[in-house]
Order: C-alpha cells, then sequence, then structure tokens
C-alpha cells in the first residue's frame, strides 16, 4: 500500500490470471454478485443466473479484467491504488496500468491529485442512473413505494436479487430521526436482508444453494448462516408469503418484505423497515396487510410491463 505522493513503481511478481474472468481468492468462474456453480473445461466457464440456472459461456479475459476493476473500485469506501488493486484482482501491473489509463480516458475512473488512487468516474454515476430510468419495475412501482413511505413513515425499498446480493433499486426515507441507514445501489447478502430472503423463497432450495456464497457471513448477531435454520425458514416463508428480518442486518432494525410479481420466478420485492423501538404486534399486521395490499395493485398492473 502507498501513502502520500509516492507512486507505486515497484515490480510486483507477476501472479496466475484466470482465462474465466473470475476473481482471486473466489471460487473459478464467480465474479461479484455471479457466482459460479463450478469449472467445465479451462476454456469455459458456468454460471449460476438469477433464476438458480446453470449456463456455459466463454468469458472474454480482457472484458472480465475492465469489469473486476470497476467492482472492486465500487465495492470500496475509499480510492485504491495500483498496487492494492493488482494484488487483489491478480492483474499484473502493467496490464492493469493500461486498463486505468483506458477508463480514466473514458471517464469511467478517476485518479486523485497524486495520480496514484483510483475511483469510480462520473461515467459510472451516468450509465447507473440510465438503469433505474429505463428500468421498468423502478417507474411501475414508485407509486406503491409513495404510498407506503406515506402511510407509514418509515423506510421503504425496492430490491433486486443479484446473485446470492440483494441490490436497492429504490428507496423512500423514513420522516423519523432514527432510521436505517441505505444507499440506493447498495449490495447486501441475501441471506441477511428480508428482501433476499423472499426473493430467495421464490426458488427451490437447490438453486438457493447454487445462488449462495457458503459460508454465509453474520452481519449481525442475529443473521442466519446455519443452510438447515435458512432453508427452514424460507419453507415458512413459501407459506406464509414474506419475510421477515429480526436484526440480522443491522441492529435495532425489523424489516418486511414481500416479492413482486413481474417475474417468475420474481426478481424484485419490496421492504418496509422500521427500528425495533417502535414496532409492536399491531404494527407487524399492519404492514404485512399493507404490503399484501401493494402487491395485489402490482398484480392487477403486471400487464403494463413490456413484455409481461
Amino acid at each position: 500500500m502507498t501513502t502520500g505522493t509516492t507512486r507505486d513503481t515497484e515490480p510486483l511478481p507477476d501472479k496466475p490470471t484466470r482465462t474465466d474472468g473470475s476473481r482471486p481468492g473466489g471460487h473459478p468462474g464467480s465474479r461479484a454478485g455471479h457466482p459460479a456453480d463450478g469449472v467445465g473445461p479451462a476454456d469455459a466457464t458456468r454460471a449460476v443466473d438469477a433464476t438458480g440456472a446453470v449456463e456455459a459461456f466463454q468469458p472474454v479475459k480482457s472484458a472480465g479484467r475492465t469489469l473486476d476493476v470497476l467492482e472492486a473500485l465500487a465495492d470500496s469506501p475509499r480510492r485504491r491504488s495500483l498496487v492494492e488493486l493488482a494484488r487483489d484482482l491478480g492483474i499484473p501491473k502493467s496490464s492493469l496500468h493500461g486498463l486505468l489509463r483506458t477508463m480514466i480516458q473514458r471517464g469511467w475512473v478517476e485518479a486523485d491529485v497524486t495520480g496514484t488512487r483510483f475511483g469510480l468516474g462520473v461515467r459510472a454515476l451516468q450509465v447507473g442512473a440510465a438503469y433505474l430510468e429505463a428500468d421498468d419495475a423502478t417507474g411501475l412501482l414508485s407509486a406503491v413505494l409513495d404510498e407506503l413511505a406515506s402511510r407509514f413513515g418509515e423506510t421503504v425499498h425496492l430490491g433486486r436479487l443479484d446473485g446470492p446480493h440483494v441490490v436497492y433499486l429504490a428507496k423512500r426515507e423514513s420522516v423519523h430521526p432514527l432510521r436505517l441507514y441505505s444507499a440506493i445501489g447498495r449490495h447486501l447478502p441475501a441471506h441477511a436482508t428480508a428482501l433476499g430472503k423472499v426473493l430467495l423463497a421464490e426458488r427451490p432450495d437447490e438453486a438457493v444453494d447454487r445462488l449462495l456464497n457458503w459460508p454465509l457471513p453474520p452481519l449481525t448477531r442475529h443473521t442466519i448462516t446455519d443452510p438447515s435454520l435458512l432453508h427452514a425458514q424460507l419453507a415458512t416463508i413459501r407459506t406464509c408469503g414474506y419475510a421477515v428480518d429480526r436484526e440480522e442486518n443491522t441492529e435495532g432494525i425489523v424489516c418486511f418484505a414481500m416479492a413482486v410479481p413481474l417475474h417468475s420466478p420474481a426478481v424484485d420485492a419490496i421492504s418496509l423497515s422500521v427500528p425495533a423501538a417502535r414496532l409492536g404486534t399491531e404494527s407487524e399486521e399492519r404492514i404485512v396487510a399493507a404490503l399484501r395490499g401493494a402487491v395485489g395493485q402490482v398484480r392487477a398492473a403486471r400487464s403494463l410491463l413490456a413484455g409481461a
């Protein structure tokens, strides 16, 4: 790691690089948000999509490296040095330097004033915003999110399953000072959130096992990490139709979620998060009833989605 204005000029021993586009330290054929079920021949890899299905494809090494860099920068709360990125991604410094220069020129990456530390550029923001603007579900569910937020004054989210994670696509803030911290675009482990669990429950256990990264990481002391316990809870969710996260993602926060029936299996869900201190039995019943009503509205409007 470098400090100050020292430039990353010291040589690094070349690390073995993979032709399947996978990240070092993970399972071959995997990348953030898209875990693989395994590896086939050396020139091919198998990936698991959001439904849990396995598909074979031929990755392009340079494209995989470029995406690895962008994902590493997106995952980091601070700018990263050339040495850190080369070490963590297993990319030779000479190749990484060329990739970074190209992405800086195109606006995808920005360097600090010293030119030694790198973060996402404004082009990444533009593309992310364009994704949300063009997403049918985000537009269709906007009024539903507004209604839930207005009725309860609590934090409301629209989330989408992305491999072993759930990503926030939209949110409405709580009106209270004590609230859940979150941000659009944030990824969280699916097994530790109500949004993620209700979407995992849309899939058979075999598909869930392929989607998740084992062993499951705990976010709090309440997070379910035992496979048997998780599968038992998913079975309960399939029966009752909604999921609850009782301080499994954030201490002091309880979250309720229901899947949105726009696709089969569902890839999107809506949730409402409440501090445990403000939650009572009557509140829970009202929240679940409101989520059922919201999902019913979406089901009625499903025909508005192109291709539905």
